[in-house]
């Protein structure tokens, strides 16, 4: 038995994704929010979509910030 055509296929030999990388991914996903000013309280039970499309959008992660900060500056005067 060799290896026919069938294994040589792009889609064959893709390699496969691991949970441990998964969560590498995740885990450096939820710091990069932390270190965009959000709270890691909040970071840490949100799920983990929500970080994705986050991460993604930079901008309005500091927007959000910035609102959340001047609200909180709000409530204390």
């Amino acid at each position: 038995m060799g290896t026919g055509r069938t294994l040589n296929k792009a889609p064959r030999t893709r390699p496969i994704k691991s949970q441990g990388e998964k969560r590498r991914r995740e885990k450096a996903q939820r710091a990069r929010l932390v270190k965009m000013g959000m709270d890691e309280a909040v970071v840490a039970k949100m799920q983990a979509e929500d970080v994705r499309k986050l991460v993604q959008k930079p901008t309005d992660v500091k927007k959000k910030v910035q609102k959340a900060a001047a609200a909180v500056a709000a409530a204390e005067k």
